[in-house]
């Protein structure tokens, strides 16, 4: 693959970033980090949908635009540069909808797809639960079959767009060591949700989500009974990707912003930017953040080449959060005393970029996915 943007990706990512800097964000910085009302988080997307965001990386008969994921990930990573709390809705509506056109049938494809590509929808996908987090295969939700319907008991946690979910892919276990996937419409079906209360990234939602006796069609399955695993395994591999640009995006936000601040703060009899502590420090987060933007790229590109990538993603999705929390945390001690208050968004970024290596496999995680690539040997069980 190139590393150089061609001329259309150029041309899509200047056009998105006049959007991002002269629109949404001027509206996100006026809202706060204040819970988003889901009316003003959908006005975003439908903004965001016509550059691509949500439907770039789907194929067009799924009314996607059909771009290839490396084009995606480049203009994720602009909406992540401005706010994660706007990027991480896109993601799971990316991952949700591509797990509806890979598994679900064409009735739940024509009834949900089109308007998760338009903002329109928000899907929300449950795998964690309050005693499972990355051994997915211990999921207790369970899904009893009664005739042509499932009926469905469990609690999830830790789920993104929990509030503003119209539909929620759930993963059940349907017998002995079997999980599947089971599409819940919270209108005809419902379920309970309530709101997690985090140190950063609270405008975007987070919740738990409550089932209890929730009855669904049998022909809600997504993928194979049974099937749940192998299919998680493979989202996960795409979900780090953007768990990765999560990192480095606010890693180059914070670099910026540091930069900006170290050319106009004077001591000594010059800007800080010319003492050679602070140069290094530059020097280093913009190094590291091109470093981790490779890997996700190497990533994305062996993913539109159908090339098995779970070594590279993990590894993509490990450097791309940590550096992020590296660049964040450099660019507080640049701004000194500036640095904690809340004058500045380094502040703000800091407390997001210390939730990065946590979700879709810790950095522990991601680390044994990658030594079992390399060694064969399972670290798990």
């Amino acid at each position: 693959m190139s590393f150089q943007m061609t001329e259309e990706q150029r041309a899509a990512t200047e056009g998105l970033r006049k959007l991002l800097d002269n629109v949404i964000e001027p509206e996100f910085l006026a809202h706060g980090e204040g819970f988003i009302p889901r009316e003003k988080m959908s006005g975003w997307m439908k903004q965001l949908a016509q550059f691509g965001l949500i439907n770039a990386p789907h194929a067009e008969e799924h009314g996607g635009l059909g771009l290839d994921w490396v084009t995606h990930l480049r203009l994720f990573e602009e909406v992540a540069y401005t706010s994660m709390d706007i990027a991480i809705p896109i993601v799971i509506n990316i991952v949700g909808a591509d797990l509806l056109i890979q598994g679900a049938s064409q009735h739940l494809r024509d009834k949900y797809l089109p308007g998760l590509m338009t903002g329109d929808l928000f899907i929300s996908m449950g795998i964690s639960e309050p005693d499972v987090g990355s051994d997915v295969a211990a999921v207790n939700t369970k899904a009893v079959r009664d005739g042509d319907h499932w009926v469905i008991n469990g609690e999830k946690t830790w789920i993104s767009n929990g509030e503003y979910s119209d539909v929620f892919i759930c993963t059940c276990k349907t017998g002995p060591g079997e999980l599947t996937h089971i599409l819940i419409d919270r209108e005809e079906h419902g379920y309970e949700v309530r709101g997690i209360p985090k140190m950063a990234l609270n405008g975007q939602s987070t919740a738990q989500i409550f089932l209890t006796d929730v009855r669904v069609p049998v022909e809600n399955v997504i993928g194979e009974i049974g099937g749940g695993l192998k299919n998680t395994l493979v989202t996960f591999e795409r979900a780090r990707c953007h768990m990765a640009a999560w990192g480095y995006s606010i890693g180059r936000r914070a670099m910026d912003e540091a930069i900006k601040y170290s050319q106009e703060r004077t001591q000594h009899g010059k800007p800080i930017a010319g003492h050679q502590l602070i140069a290094e420090k530059i020097a280093v987060m913009a190094t590291k953040i091109d470093a981790a933007r490779l890997l996700a790229l190497r990533a994305a590109d062996m993913i539109d080449k159908g090339i098995r990538c779970d070594k590279e993603c993990a590894m993509a999705k490990w450097f791309g959060t940590e550096i992020g929390l590296e660049a964040a945390r450099d660019a507080v001690q640049i701004h000194g005393g500036n640095g904690v208050t809340k004058e500045f968004i380094v502040e703000r970024l800091l407390r997001e970029a210390i939730i990065g290596p946590i979700p879709d496999g810790t950095t522990e995680i991601q680390k044994l996915i990658v030594a079992r690539a390399l060694t064969g040997i399972q670290a798990f069980r």
